[in-house]
């Protein structure tokens, strides 16, 4: 999988109308938490695009590029997706992560991740620095098992 499917996923539960519309930067951390997550729950990658350590947080640079025409605007729904490429586990962690980080803006998923250490030691090493997945995996078994 590639992180434009986890991307396309994200983007056909937004609805624009309803001002719960994605814009980059969300988009950008959405695919993060995804990544996290499933690194911490199966052991291994989402999509194997590496997520760097950039100003506003984790990004994707390839994914950043596809849509950054959009600026910090609403990206439009895909007109179609097709869902079996998307395993069962894939759906079920997607639509978690959607249920818990879809509801914030932008700008709180940006603070979010400014807060978290795997960011803050990647972005001091060095900005644009990739965020090791055994990092990320530790990280995110420990927010499994926070509550």
């Amino acid at each position: 999988m590639r992180a434009k499917d986890v991307a396309e996923y994200f983007l056909s539960l937004s609805d624009p109308e309803c001002e719960d519309f994605i814009s980059n930067l969300k988009l950008q951390k959405l695919v993060y938490y995804a990544q996290g997550f499933h690194l911490a729950i199966f052991g291994e990658p989402l999509f194997d695009e590496p997520i760097e350590a950039w100003t506003h947080g984790p990004v994707v640079k390839n994914l950043y590029h596809e849509y950054k025409e959009h600026g910090a605007n609403a990206i439009d729904k895909p007109v179609s997706i097709d869902l079996n490429k998307y395993t069962k586990d894939t759906r079920e962690l997607l639509d978690d992560v959607w249920n818990v980080y879809g509801q914030y803006s932008a700008s709180k998923l940006r603070n979010l991740t400014h807060a978290e250490p795997i960011w803050i030691e990647a972005y001091n090493k060095y900005p644009g620095c990739v965020i090791p997945h055994d990092s990320m995996k530790k990280y995110f078994k420990t927010l499994l098992f926070a509550s």
